[in-house]
């Protein structure tokens, strides 16, 4: 068994595109070597990324592959040798087979005699199948942005190929790509050991020799350094503790090879801008760390994280250069922020016409009255329903929610829109429910980001989605696999956690009939039916990867019905919890009984066989169906009331109750009766069951362990 390392150098990588590359390069490197039989499924699988490099690490490596024996068939018998003397069929067969045509032996087989010949395959070296492999695996590898770097050649990657390493064991594997041919000489730190090489012995030896050339190979070794870094700095400043951003800590770490941190002073003045900016300020465009101060305020500190290592004459300079770029950012933000209040938002409503939100549906401003009359649709329909909000406020906020986008500071700070609104509102005077509202309008973006506190911002926040969607279906601009230039999705999703979260009484069926109402019928109902199933899509995502449901209890509860999203997690919560519970196994014996169901009402719609869903009592022979029907009789009355309380955990318990009656059914009567009465009066009573019950969950969905 050997280990096999190999680094790919390159000109710097975007820091948002390597954790994916890093992922990718490991992932297809193993099932190369798995496919070609050279490690097995437990192999071990370590990668590395920096900036300048992505290298991977594979332990238990066979140095060549097993011969394979196989046994080939050829052509008939009778036609390969005719009086016991091979034909050319045989010869022909025999030089495929890489034999001689001696070694053809005669094989029985129920379809007659054939020729057949004992082939054995000798394995290759583990060398000879990298150096033809790996390219291919290479070039396959996933970027949003690529480029050529060699005139006339046909190779794209994220940037220019420098260097590769390619070891099996202490063995130099000579792969190519991008015009480089891979040895065992990689490059540290550019600037810390310049244009120095280092000669890797063996893998085990990668990072530590890496390491003296000032080079953290591992993304989570290099992620702690920092992160202790910005613990132990931050501990200079009396009471201070540093914001914590994971996104900001990840985007550092994939920016640096030797990272160490500084920290740097504003002016407290600074301090009177909004902590929106001045926070947005340092991360988005510089990359720094905000610091609070004793009392959790914002500090005029900002930590800076460093791809370098320098000593205490250097570290002042880095410190004063650093400080001098905030600075003019901050006055930037400064000037912009007193610039932009000298016009008010209600002012600035009439230049969104001038701002296009897309070209076929026109402008900011037709956009705006898009959403007013959403938004007015939503407030008459949640007041209807005992709902308390500032309808007034929420008219106010839909109006002047995009009125931002002209705004100097929304110009230059893009990442503020919607925040930088909501900030003026308030400085205004226009209320708190109106500055809320218009703040909140983007949120959720994100997975951790919460909802609108208010019922003002949840309501506008679901008419502006709803409203690009929608008139992005209408045009036919739908995401399509892994496209998505509108971001429809992450709109959706933001939709879907507003309804599970908030608590409106909101139906997404409500959601797509209100903002679909001014369209055509035909076309409305066409892109109705695209965008309930576009959000029964989300809603599916959103059980499955946010919530963390299992795949059949998702699909369990989608089959039956999506439209009440704060129904169906409730739904999916209480099945997994009873799931979990079922040590008697009732709830997996329901569920293989409705499977057995579906498949009896599938074979019969096939047949033409008639039935309802409405079984009539007095037609029922046998006293298992007779029991069956009675015991369903009386659950039903009570698992519809526990639905209505939306005690599901409950219900499914009432449920699973019938599992004996359900049982003996099975076992003692026939449902395809020769009888034609009989057969569809008991059709009919499974019908009814599966009926009644699967609208709160489909149970034959129900996989079972």
């Amino acid at each position: 068994m050997a280990e096999f390392l190999f680094e790919i150098g390159l000109e710097e990588i975007p820091a948002r595109m390597i954790a994916s590359a890093e992922q990718e390069l490991a992932a297809r490197v193993k099932t190369m070597l798995t496919t070609e039989k050279l490690v097995g499924e437990a192999a071990q699988v370590q990668s590395y990324a920096t900036p300048r490099r992505l290298a991977v690490a594979v332990s238990g490596v066979l140095g060549q592959q097993e011969d394979v024996t196989d046994q080939v068939t050829g052509p008939a018998w009778k036609v390969a040798f005719k009086d016991d003397q091979p034909t050319p069929a045989a010869h022909a067969f025999a030089r495929k087979a890489g034999v001689p045509v001696e070694a053809l032996v005669k094989q029985t087989t129920p379809k007659g005699e054939y020729v057949s010949a004992t082939v054995t395959k000798a394995g290759r070296s583990a060398a000879e199948i990298l150096v033809e492999k790996l390219p291919g695996e290479l070039a396959k590898i996933y970027w949003a942005k690529n480029m050529y770097w060699r005139p006339g050649k046909p190779e794209r990657f994220v940037r220019p190929v420098r260097w590769m390493v390619s070891l099996l064991d202490s063995a130099v594997v000579p792969v190519e790509f991008g015009g480089k041919v891979a040895g065992n000489v990689t490059y540290g730190h550019r600037v810390l050991y310049g244009d120095a090489t280092v000669t890797i012995d063996t893998p085990a030896e990668y990072v530590a020799q890496l390491e003296s050339a000032y080079v953290v190979a591992d993304v989570s070794t290099r992620r702690e350094r920092i992160r202790k870094a910005l613990d132990r700095v931050t501990r200079t400043v009396e009471g201070a503790r540093w914001r914590e951003d994971e996104p900001l800590v990840e985007t550092v770490t994939q920016l640096t090879e030797w990272p160490s941190v500084v920290l740097g002073t504003f002016e407290r003045e600074y301090l009177e801008l909004p902590d929106e900016v001045l926070v947005t300020v340092m991360r988005d465009h510089q990359k720094y760390f905000a610091v609070d101060d004793a009392s959790r305020k914002l500090a005029p500190h900002f930590l800076a994280v460093l791809n370098t290592q320098v000593d205490a004459a250097g570290e002042a300079v880095i410190r004063h250069g650093n400080e001098r770029v905030l600075r003019a950012r901050f006055n930037d933000a400064r000037f912009f922020w007193t610039f932009d209040q000298k016009t008010p938002l209600a002012a600035r409503v009439e230049l969104l016409k001038a701002v296009t939100f897309q070209k076929d549906l026109g402008s900011y401003a037709t956009k705006t009255e898009t959403n007013l009359r959403l938004a007015g649709a939503l407030a008459t329909l949640v007041t209807a329903r005992g709902i308390q909000l500032d309808e007034p406020a929420l008219l106010t906020a839909t109006r002047l929610a995009k009125a931002d986008l002209t705004a100097e500071l929304v110009k230059e700070f893009t990442e503020l829109q919607g925040v930088i609104g909501g900030l003026y509102a308030r400085a205004e005077g226009l209320g708190e429910n109106v500055a809320q509202a218009i703040y909140w309008q983007y949120r959720p973006a994100a997975a951790d980001d919460a909802i609108p506190p208010t019922v003002e911002g949840q309501l506008l926040g679901l008419a502006d989605r709803m409203a690009t969607i929608v008139d992005m279906f209408a045009l036919g601009l739908e995401p399509t696999g892994s496209k998505d230039p509108f971001a429809l999705r992450r709109a959706a999703n933001g939709v879907i956690r507003i309804l599970a979260e908030s608590g409106l009484p909101l139906k997404l069926s409500e959601l797509e009939r209100l903002a679909t109402s001014p369209q055509q019928d035909a076309l409305a109902e066409t892109t109705g039916s695209a965008v309930a199933r576009f959000f029964g899509e989300r809603l599916d995502f959103y059980l499955r990867e946010v919530m963390g449901y299992s795949y059949d209890v998702a699909k369990a509860v989608m089959a039956a019905g999506p439209d009440d999203v704060a129904d169906a997690i409730a739904r999916a919560k209480a099945l997994t919890a009873v799931r979990a519970s079922d040590l008697d196994g009732h709830l997996a014996a329901i569920s293989a009984a409705f499977k057995r169901i579906q498949n009896i009402l599938r074979q019969a719609r096939e047949k033409g066989e008639a039935y309802d869903t409405t079984a009539v009592a007095n037609t029922l022979v046998e006293p298992e169906e007779r029991a069956l029907y009675v015991q369903f009789s009386s659950v039903v009355p009570e698992v519809e009331s526990l639905r209505a309380a939306r005690r599901y955990d409950e219900a499914f318990g009432r449920i699973a109750t019938l599992r004996p009656a359900v049982d003996l059914f099975f076992d003692k009567v026939m449902v395809m009766a020769p009888d034609a009465t009989l057969r569809r009066n008991r059709l009919s009573l499974i019908a009814e069951v599966a009926a009644r019950f699967s609208s709160i969950a489909d149970f034959s969905e129900i996989v079972s362990s």
